[in-house]
This record gives structure tokens, C-alpha cells and sequence, in this order.
């Protein structure tokens, strides 16, 4: 099944990854970058890019709504409390099904109040992982079976998983 993925943040060097990553398993996706200049590489590297900024409810709200997700992946971590509830808020008002959100906790512990509105709502968490490959083969699986709860990174890439 493919999968429309509206992912904030999308420009840096993990949203390449999770653009790679999404793209090759045959995923529609909209990458959302703070810089015009992006835009261009982003679609380089297969996704439609969009400028947003994460502070800015209405921003966020436009562009969320424009990209029509299946699923919201949500790595504005370093952007504060603000970003995501603003991108929380958009994907609710859009009618998201489905929302990972990246923590920048580890876990085991308590989790903050949007963390834990993501899981009430159907969505997954997911801590700070050592082994980037291994949270974002977290990521896409998680958007792709709908995971719900905590997620665990497991080191390995999401072509092993399909043939198990």
C-alpha cells in the first residue's frame, strides 16, 4: 500500500534518510523545509518539498493540509514545545490517521503530554535511538503496519523485514 508521508523537518541530513528511505519503498512524500533553497534538492531526491515554519500555526496548518498525508512524521524535535503542537494540531484538523512523532528523550520514562496525545490517538514515539539507520527502519516500518505505542529501534533495513 502506498503511503502519502507529510514529514516535518525534512531537509537536513535525517530527512534525506527518511526521504531515501520512503521513496525507495514506493511512498508519496512531502518534505517540509524552512529554506526555499531546498526545494530543488528535495525533489532530487524524490519527495515534493514545501516550505513551513514550525512555529507559525497557520504555516504549518497550510502546508499540512495542502500535502493530503496518510501519516504525519514529525522530527522538528530541536524546534521546542510550540512546532509540535502546531503540527499536532494540523494533522488533527486535517483528519491525519496517523502521526510518529521523534523524541528527543530516551526511553524508558514519563512521557510529555504530546507524546503521550500522539499514542492516546493511535500514534507512535519514538525515543532517541543510538543507531540512526535503526530509527529510521523504525519510522517507515512503524508508518507502514500503523504502529501504535513506544517503538523500538532495531538495527536493521525494512527490505530484511519484508522477507521474513
Amino acid at each position: 500500500m502506498i503511503v502519502r508521508v507529510f514529514l516535518a523537518d525534512g531537509g537536513g541530513p535525517v530527512g534525506r534518510l527518511l526521504v531515501a528511505r520512503f521513496v525507495l519503498r514506493g511512498h508519496r512524500v512531502t518534505a517540509a523545509t524552512t529554506s526555499e533553497d531546498l526545494l530543488e534538492t528535495l525533489a532530487r531526491w524524490g519527495a515534493r518539498g514545501t516550505v513551513m515554519d514550525g512555529g507559525d500555526a497557520v504555516s504549518v496548518g497550510v502546508a499540512v493540509s495542502a500535502a493530503r498525508p496518510d501519516a504525519v512524521v514529525h522530527r522538528m524535535t530541536a524546534r521546542g514545545a510550540a512546532s509540535t503542537d502546531h503540527l499536532l494540531a494540523a494533522a488533527q484538523a486535517a483528519g491525519v490517521p496517523y502521526v510518529v512523532l521523534w523524541s528527543s528523550g530516551a526511553a524508558p520514562r514519563r512521557l510529555p503530554d504530546a507524546e503521550t496525545a500522539v499514542i492516546e490517538a493511535g500514534g507512535a514515539v519514538l525515543p532517541r535511538c543510538g543507531h540512526l539507520d535503526a530509527a529510521v527502519t523504525a519510522t517507515v516500518l512503524a508508518v507502514e503496519r500503523r504502529t501504535a505505542g513506544v517503538l523500538r529501534c532495531a538495527p536493521h533495513h525494512p527490505d530484511e523485514e519484508s522477507s521474513r
